[in-house]
């Protein structure tokens, strides 16, 4: 029997993504069907979507240890439980908490030292992200929007994750709410605050710009009139894990330094096609072994 656990089924992305930068994606038995970071883990068996799981093929893969984010999957974890398996659920809100579920993954699995490198390479990447936003002339106004039926924002690491890309959340007071139904908001408070930027992250689809300009009332808004909409897609920011802490934070960075007419550092460049550029190069972020 392994000292550690050795066949993990990860019920989400985070985990996974990781397990793999940690260099242990061989103990990933089994993956969240969203999952599409790294490429390499879409080849393991998939045993669920964020709400539903498939039992059977759990129990196919034998697994030593579940990981799980949230209340959200508390039904799931609840009958993975019953039926005999070690579950450790996460529930990671802020940028601390996404660092600290790093370290805690590399503890679970025998690597502690390798998890707190990881940990200070998303911080010094944070860091060096920050010092870049400190040349904007100004900090816009950002309007960050979840999903668009009904409206909902404020989710509190990505708004941290945009303060330090150099703007300015427009809902501070929404980052508390850990559930979305408590971060839903009427378009006419999006109006009356009146933001520079909007960026769109809406889970599972793409943002659909000329229906946001098409909205009622919001032609006068800024954002609008100095056509400064833009998209970060979700697999990159609303999974609170390594691909918001690197690539997510960088497109943020980048679609504001175009919205403030800065140069995009090319140390901070996103490595992947961003709204707005092309990949700048591959990510290699791996801790050390």
């Amino acid at each position: 029997m392994s000292t550690y656990p050795s066949r993990i089924v990860c019920l989400t992305e985070e985990t996974t993504e990781t397990l793999y930068l940690l260099g242990e994606g061989d103990r990933v038995a089994g993956i969240s069907g969203y999952t599409v970071r790294p490429p390499e883990a879409r080849r393991k068996p998939k045993i669920s979507s964020f709400l539903h799981a498939r039992y059977d093929k759990i129990a196919a893969l034998e697994p030593d240890l579940i990981l799980a984010f949230s209340d959200l999957q508390a039904e799931i974890t609840t009958e993975l439980v019953k039926r005999g398996y070690p579950v450790f659920t996460f529930n990671q809100r802020s940028v601390d908490e996404i660092l600290q579920m790093v370290r805690v993954v590399a503890g679970i699995v025998g690597v502690a030292e390798r998890g707190v490198a990881l940990a200070d390479e998303f911080a010094r990447g944070l860091d060096a992200i920050r010092a870049s936003a400190a040349r904007f002339p100004s900090r816009p106004r950002v309007y960050f929007e979840e999903w668009d039926d009904p409206l909902i924002s404020g989710i509190r690491w990505v708004e941290e994750l945009v303060e330090i890309a150099g703007g300015t959340p427009i809902f501070p007071e929404l980052r508390t709410a850990a559930l979305g139904r408590d971060r839903i908001i009427t378009a006419d408070r999006v109006i009356a605050a009146s933001p520079d930027v909007f960026i769109g992250s809406w889970c599972g689809k793409p943002v659909r710009k000329e229906k946001v300009r098409a909205r009622v009332g919001w032609e006068a808004v800024p954002f609008v009139v100095h056509d400064r909409i833009y998209e970060v897609k979700s697999t990159y920011m609303l999974q609170p894990g390594p691909a918001a802490l690197t690539e997510g934070v960088r497109q943020l960075h980048a679609v504001l330094c175009r919205a403030v007419g800065v140069d995009v550092p090319k140390a901070l460049s996103p490595a992947e096609r961003w709204d707005g550029g092309a990949a700048a190069r591959p990510a290699t972020t791996r801790a050390p072994r």
